[in-house]
């Protein structure tokens, strides 16, 4: 088969796929990836338009074979004449706006430069490379007047746009794939949904161990600030995981409940901080401070060239405030 027949079928071949993809109904996916079996559509389409070229190529030739020398050489000269007019128009086109001389007449283009007998010719230069000259003046201009004079978006403030965006569809993944959080990516839950169901599940599985009030029983007060494998989101989420304490802590739920369950109830816990129960168990472990909790106030004391002292404190509740600007 000679050239044009495989860009015949790969013109075909394109075609098809663009009248599959119009004529399927795929929603937002491509047709050929929502129904792969288009992939074979388009084979037997492709394996059709290369039986029907080599069918003509092989009837070309046996009728190339009935002709006599004498017409199958008036056959061979109108091909070569067919061949050398393709495309003629663009080619003329193209030589004409080339501007080139021919040999014979290259010594009207011949300039005065003489190095060591190489002479220089005064061509024109070749149509792409001013057409792509002028179209980056084009370009430019209206760069200018785009961002420069009607203060167009710069880069910097389309990179924020697009975090900003990024950051919203990150949200949206977050909350239609709840159980693809782990100890490292866990949040606080705030919805009431949440909370109310992390406290179905406390109420069903924790409270034999740590009573329906956080207070402890077997297990350990949930309500103060002292903890054995840390407080805080992320600690809470890898206890309820993983478990506790080897040989005598709690069980590792995360065979029992999904992530997006252990996230809610990990969420409720941290709401009974403070809630001090009558009947809470005494305190274990050690006090925890979360590292990245946001300071209120902080104050500098410098006692001498080697000791300051660091006090931070909370803002004071405004009803505990006396008149009087004190």
């Amino acid at each position: 088969m000679k050239t044009a027949s495989y860009l015949r079928v790969i013109g075909f071949a394109i075609l098809a796929f663009f009248l599959l993809e119009f004529t399927i109904d795929s929603g937002d996916q491509w047709a050929i990836v929502k129904h792969p079996i288009i992939w074979a559509v388009l084979g037997m389409l492709v394996l059709f338009a290369l039986a029907l070229e080599i069918v003509a190529s092989a009837l070309q030739r046996i009728l190339f074979g009935g002709l006599n020398p004498e017409a199958k050489e008036r056959y061979l000269t109108a091909e070569q004449i067919r061949e050398d007019n393709r495309f003629g128009w663009f080619k003329r086109k193209y030589e004409d706006m080339l501007g080139a001389k021919p040999m014979a007449k290259e010594q009207e283009i011949v300039l005065d430069h003489n190095y060591d007998g190489i002479r220089e010719l005064d061509n024109t230069l070749p149509p792409w490379w001013v057409y792509m000259f002028y179209a980056t003046i084009i370009f430019a201009v209206v760069y200018l007047v785009r961002y420069e004079i009607f203060d167009g978006t710069n880069q910097t403030e389309e990179f924020e746009i697009e975090v900003a965006q990024a950051k919203i569809e990150v949200e949206e993944f977050k909350k239609n794939n709840k159980d693809l959080i782990d100890f490292n990516t866990v949040e606080m839950l705030a919805d009431a949904s949440d909370i109310n169901a992390g406290k179905g599940i406390f109420v069903a599985n924790c409270v034999a161990c740590h009573k329906d009030s956080g207070g402890g029983g077997i297990g350990p007060n949930l309500t103060d600030d002292h903890w054995i494998l840390g407080g805080g989101i992320k600690n809470i989420f890898n206890t309820i995981s993983e478990g506790g304490r080897a040989g005598k802590g709690m069980i590792a739920w995360k065979t029992d409940l999904k992530p997006s369950e252990m996230a809610q109830v990990s969420s409720y816990v941290m709401t009974l901080h403070g809630t001090n129960p009558v009947d809470a168990k005494e305190p274990e472990g050690d006090v925890w401070v979360d590292e990245n909790a946001p300071v209120d106030n902080v104050e500098v004391k410098v006692i001498d060239s080697t000791k300051i002292e660091l006090k931070i404190t909370d803002d004071p509740v405004i009803d505990d405030l006396q008149a009087g600007g004190k």
